[in-house]
């Protein structure tokens, strides 16, 4: 089984959606956390560590990620969905960009 970390801002709207969605799927585990220091639930390097893959809606997602849990970072996969910050909880439009983006990630 996969573990699957989804990553954004403030673990609000587009990670917790995504966790939400993927977590119906039987195949993974999944988790979402949040880059900034404020966020609901924030990123920390058990997270990263457990994590198989990390999909992060930005750029700049990955590059927090990259600098401040590199020692973590020794398994896990990063792919940038580039899904803008732009979209409330469970919005229509960000599930079905998710649901186009990130299956063919896992298999």
């Amino acid at each position: 089984m996969k573990n699957v970390l989804f990553v954004c801002s403030q673990n609000r709207l587009r990670s917790p959606t995504a966790e939400q969605v993927f977590s119906k799927r039987g195949d993974i585990e999944v988790a979402s956390a949040g880059t900034n220091h404020d966020a609901d639930t924030p990123l920390t390097s058990e997270l990263v560590a457990w994590a198989d893959i990390i999909f992060v809606m930005e750029k700049a997602h990955s590059a927090k990620l990259r600098k401040k849990f590199k020692a973590s970072l020794k398994k896990a996969r990063i792919i940038c969905l580039d899904i803008p910050d732009d979209y409330e909880f469970m919005d229509p439009v960000l599930v079905r960009l998710l649901e186009a983006r990130v299956p063919r990630y896992l298999g």
